[in-house]
């Protein structure tokens, strides 16, 4: 078996995925952009020790393992626990190898399927973090992109700037970007996929 932190060796000749027959499945559950999720002005829950994120991540990796193996592709397994979450982070030597897979849309789809297949073990909801390719950093620097433009028209004359619906984690960036920033503030606003990040002046 492949450690964790190790290189997961398989070919690499299949050049396509197919979503409904590649990933291994796992219980159907609420969606975790859904008020259910955390984040930023939320209730605060009780957070996970060092062992239960590091346990998290294992059967994440596992499961990435797994996905990785039945769609024929080579990656890097990376395991990390940081402010409050488990982080799997998927690499590969050759970047074109993780291109079908580090899509935003692929990627937020395979990160729900791993944190369900998460919780069906541990038996509590999963705020695991996925990362394939480097796509968590392309978003984020989209993210900041997006902040740095609605400040832009606060500048101009607005009174305040809404940006596009995102999941919890998402808006969590936004909260940060926008706090280094300086002299702006923002918020959440909305209910279920609608829910959304304003940003006002201070």
């Amino acid at each position: 078996m492949t450690d964790k932190t190790g290189l997961t060796e398989v070919s690499t000749e299949t050049s396509t995925v197919s979503a409904d027959s590649a990933v291994p499945t796992a219980p159907a559950t609420t969606d975790a952009s859904s008020p259910t999720a955390p984040e930023t002005g939320s209730v605060a829950e009780v957070p996970l020790t060092t062992d239960q994120l590091e346990r998290e991540g294992d059967i994440a990796a596992d499961y990435i393992e797994e996905f990785l193996d039945i769609c024929d592709l080579d990656g890097d397994i990376d395991i990390d626990a940081r402010n409050g979450r488990a982080y799997l982070s998927v690499k590969a030597s050759d970047a074109d190898n993780l291109r079908v897979l580090s899509k935003p849309e692929t990627v937020n789809a395979l990160q729900e399927l791993t944190r369900l297949a998460v919780q069906n073990k541990t038996g509590s909801f999963s705020r695991l973090i996925l990362d394939i390719g480097g796509s968590r950093e392309a978003r984020e620097a989209e993210l900041a992109t997006l902040v740095a433009r609605a400040i832009e028209r606060i500048v101009a004359g607005s009174r305040e700037a809404d940006l596009p619906a995102m999941s919890s984690y998402e808006r969590k960036l936004v909260h940060d970007i926008v706090a280094a920033s300086g002299g702006y503030r923002s918020e959440s606003s909305g209910e279920g996929r609608d829910r959304h990040t304003v940003i006002t002046a201070a």
